[in-house]
C-alpha cells in the first residue's frame, strides 16, 4: 500500500497528481497540507502568523484558537474538499477526513515549547501536539470497502479537543501503523537539494544514516521535517521518495525514478 503526502505549496499540481493516482492498481492514502492557503486566508482575515523556534532549533507555527480556526477552514475545509472533488472526478471514491474525525489520529497536547526571548528562556503553550496513535480500524474499514482516505490536520488531543500537528509526523505514524510500503512526498522542488537555491543540486539517493547527519546540521522547519523523515525511514521497511509535485506526472515520474529516494 502507498501513502501520498501532498505538500501545501501553491505550485503543486493537484489535478495531475490525482490523475496519476487514478492509474494505480494498489490502494493508497492521501495526507495533504495547505500552508499557503492558510496564510492567504489568515491575511484576508487580518491574522498574523507567529513562528516559534524552540531552544533545540525546531520551528513551528504558534497555534492559538484563531490560528486553529484558520487551519480548520483551509486544511480540513477548502483544500481537503478540493482534493476529494478531484478524486471523484477521476473515479477515486475519496472520503475527506481530519485526524479529529473518528479520533483518526490521537495526539498528546504539548506541555509547552521552550523558547528564548529577550535573553530569557520561556515556555509558550498553545493548541498543538504530537500524534501518538492511529485509528487503524477506521482506515482499514474504508480501504477494505474501496474508499480512499484523504487526511489532514487537525488531530484530537487526550480530552477531545482539536489541536494542530505536523503532517510529516502524522505520515510517519500512519506508515508504521499500516506497514506502508511506499511513501511519496510531493514538494515544490525536484527533490532534496544540496543547495536549496540550486535545483540542479538534486540528491538522487540518500541513506538513512546520511539523513540523520543532515538533520543534525540544519535548523527551522526543515529540521522538523527531516526529523520526521528519519522516524519514517528508521528500520528500512518503508521506501520514501521526495519528488517534484509541479509537473504533469508527479506520481508516475516518482515511481520511474525521479526525485530523491531514501533507503536503508
Amino acid at each position: 500500500m502507498m501513502l501520498i503526502k501532498i505538500g501545501g505549496g501553491e505550485q503543486i499540481n493537484l489535478a495531475a497528481t490525482i490523475e496519476d493516482l487514478a492509474t494505480l492498481e494498489q490502494p493508497f492514502i492521501i495526507v495533504h497540507g495547505a500552508n499557503v492557503l492558510r496564510d492567504q486566508l489568515a491575511q484576508k482575515l487580518g491574522m498574523e502568523k507567529t513562528i516559534l523556534t524552540s531552544v533545540s532549533g525546531y520551528a513551528s507555527v504558534f497555534s492559538d484558537q484563531d490560528a486553529l480556526d484558520v487551519i480548520m477552514m483551509s486544511y480540513s475545509g477548502l483544500r481537503n474538499k478540493q482534493i476529494v472533488e478531484l478524486c471523484q472526478r477521476n473515479e477515486i471514491n475519496a472520503v475527506g477526513l481530519s485526524g479529529l474525525d473518528g479520533r483518526l489520529v490521537q495526539g498528546e497536547r504539548n506541555k509547552g515549547i521552550r523558547v528564548r526571548e529577550n535573553g530569557k528562556t520561556m515556555i509558550k503553550r498553545d493548541l498543538s501536539g504530537k500524534p501518538r496513535s492511529v485509528n487503524t480500524g477506521l482506515l482499514n474499514l474504508l480501504l477494505e470497502n474501496g474508499y480512499c482516505p484523504v487526511l489532514t490536520i487537525p488531530i484530537v488531543d487526550e480530552n477531545g479537543f482539536a489541536i494542530n500537528s505536523e503532517n510529516d509526523d502524522i505520515v510517519a505514524r500512519i506508515a508504521t501503523a499500516l506497514e506502508i510500503d511506499t511513501v511519496i512526498q510531493l514538494i515544490e522542488a525536484p527533490g532534496f537539494l544540496d543547495d536549496p537555491a540550486d535545483e540542479s543540486s538534486l540528491v538522487r539517493n540518500m541513506s538513512v544514516s546520511e539523513l540523520y547527519r543532515r538533520e543534525a546540521s540544519v535548523e527551522g522547519r526543515i529540521k522538523r521535517k527531516m526529523l520526521a523523515l528519519t522516524r519514517l525511514c528508521d528500520g528500512g521497511k518503508t521506501r520514501v521518495i521526495i519528488t517534484d509535485g509541479r509537473g504533469e506526472h508527479p506520481i508516475i515520474n516518482a515511481l520511474d525514478g525521479a526525485g530523491t529516494h531514501i533507503h536503508d
